[in-house]
């Protein structure tokens, strides 16, 4: 069994695929053209949104998205203590200074209750994540943000087609970025990713910033961030597949909730009301995690942990001295979190199996438990 198995989904729509490829090998059109203009089109359309600004990355999105709303030194940012480095990291490289917040206790995402405990005269605005998939409570992070003046960025790297109060995460913020990492729920086959707006203005600067601030003309002084064609053409044959794949990610852990259902010491994702998970990830919280994992390595079933330290425990943030005091939730959810297989084609045979194992384990089955601690 694998974690995820993207040549399943390749052979899926194999013929799609290879046609794309050969095209833009033999057209020799591998960096800009008319596979990424079709992609930024058909991706802004999809979200209901003006503007899609491709780029080499989720993370390159992050940092052009920071820039565009022109951080400063000494700004101050508001994020999430607990995601990927790529969110806080930018906020640095932009040459803010980040400032973390804890998360909530059922949905993984910002504690909006716990924002504005965190803003100051330096604050300038907020980084949201909606993690794993689940929605961030846009409407009162929003209400925040506005009350003080603040700008919102929405990093949706694994919340492609989530939605809140029937609205795409996404297009709440002042601008929003996605990767298209090869194992996000529309991957590339390599690296990619986009940032999205309805501001023109937001969209001809990161445009610009992007590549080199404008060929031959050099406006201002920008880097080199471009999703070369082969990514887009890629990413035009998936787009039309993603609902149907997110209707899948989305009855999988329908199933495993279900079958999770009443499993001693384990909890198993909550879904925000009013809200559709992408389901990204599947994760659940176990208090003895590390055992758990030991128990399903042994029956052949892969799992991850994402991710096993909260932000601000890393060596990378010693400077700002945080203790597992200052987020509790975060590092407490650190220690718990464990993902299981989850993917559109995951066979439900599969799913059943990771499942009964999770189960036995967390039922005490001595069996279990005394291979695990031999």
């Amino acid at each position: 069994m694998q974690f995820i198995d993207l040549h399943l989904q390749y052979q899926s729509i194999k013929s799609d695929i290879d046609s794309a490829i050969s095209e833009v090998i033999e057209n020799s059109s591998f960096i800009g053209g008319a596979h990424v203009e079709k992609f930024e089109e058909r991706y802004a359309q999809t979200l209901k949104v003006k503007h899609c600004v491709s780029c080499g990355n989720g993370t390159d999105a992050l940092y052009l998205a920071l820039r565009t709303l022109s951080v400063q030194s000494g700004d101050e940012v508001i994020t999430t203590a607990h995601s990927w480095i790529s969110t806080s990291e930018t906020i640095t490289q932009a040459g803010g200074k980040v400032v973390f917040c804890d998360t909530e206790p059922d949905y993984f995402c910002i504690d909006p209750e716990k924002i504005e405990q965190h803003i100051t005269s330096r604050t300038k605005g907020i980084v949201v994540v909606h993690l794993y998939g689940q929605p961030a409570n846009m409407k009162r992070i929003m209400e925040i943000a506005s009350r003080h003046k603040l700008w919102v960025i929405e990093d949706c790297a694994q919340a492609h087609l989530a939605q809140y109060d029937g609205q795409f995460a996404g297009t709440f913020g002042d601008i929003a970025t996605f990767s298209f990492y090869p194992g996000k729920n529309l991957g590339a086959m390599g690296d990619a990713g986009c940032l999205v707006t309805n501001q023109s203005e937001y969209a001809d600067y990161a445009r610009l910033l992007a590549r080199h601030g404008g060929k031959n003309v050099h406006k201002i002084e920008g880097i080199n961030s471009r999703m070369d064609s082969l990514q887009a053409a890629i990413l035009n044959v998936k787009l039309p597949h993603l609902q149907a794949w997110t209707k899948l990610r989305r009855q999988h852990a329908a199933h495993y909730d279900a079958l999770l259902a009443n499993t001693p010491n384990l909890t198993y994702p909550s879904v925000r009301e009013g809200c559709q998970h992408a389901h990204h990830l599947y994760v659940i919280r176990a208090g003895d995690r590390d055992a758990l994992r030991t128990h399903l390595k042994s029956e052949g079933i892969p799992s991850l942990v994402n991710y096993p330290k909260a932000l601000p425990y890393y060596p990378a943030y010693a400077r700002l001295g945080h203790t597992p005091e200052d987020f509790p939730v975060a590092h407490r959810h650190a220690q718990e979190i464990l993902s299981l297989p989850l993917y559109p084609e995951l066979p439900t045979e599969n799913l059943k199996r990771v499942a009964d194992s999770v189960i036995r384990f967390q039922n005490g089955d001595s069996d279990q438990r005394r291979s695990v601690a031999a």
